[in-house]
């Protein structure tokens, strides 16, 4: 065993960026799972949902890879999960207008119902979460934007 321990560019590792990043994602990760307990939806499932009652408001059809995209979710778990979601209820999956191959997404009303009740839960979890940035949070929220949005 090495005496030399890590060599990080650290000096100590509340420094690190994406330590830090990954301890605050699991707090908050293990607050929004709490929230959506009584839901009996897993955070993913919240998401897509969601996403999917957000974008089916514009009359257009919604087609997985649409809800990957706003959800940012990988489009092969989005599929499992989707899978989880009609088996529940919660969504349909329609013959496309236009593409007789495709098949579009909607939420069920139950779906939509749930989306909605789940939101207040998860918005109220958000404020208990990030209330102690106060002021900064809208400064915090564009900062996440500019990460997310950035092509490595």
């Amino acid at each position: 065993m090495s005496d030399e321990g890590l060599q990080t560019e650290f000096g100590h590792a509340d420094e690190s960026p994406g330590l830090l990043l990954w301890q605050v994602t699991n707090r908050w990760q293990a607050a929004q799972r709490a929230a959506l307990a009584p839901f009996e939806l897993t955070h993913v499932q919240f998401v897509l949902l969601a996403s999917l009652t957000y974008l089916a408001i514009s009359g257009e059809p919604v087609m997985q890879r649409d809800l990957a995209a706003q959800a940012a979710t990988d489009p092969m778990m989005t599929s499992q999960v989707l899978r989880a979601l009609e088996q529940k209820g919660l969504i349909e999956r329609r013959d496309h207008p236009s593409d007789r191959r495709a098949k579009s997404l909607v939420p069920t009303e139950a779906g939509a119902a749930l989306a909605n009740r789940a939101v207040v839960a998860v918005e109220a979890c958000d404020r208990e979460f990030f209330g102690p940035l106060g002021a900064r949070t809208g400064q915090f929220t564009t900062d996440l934007r500019s990460l997310r949005d950035r092509r490595l």
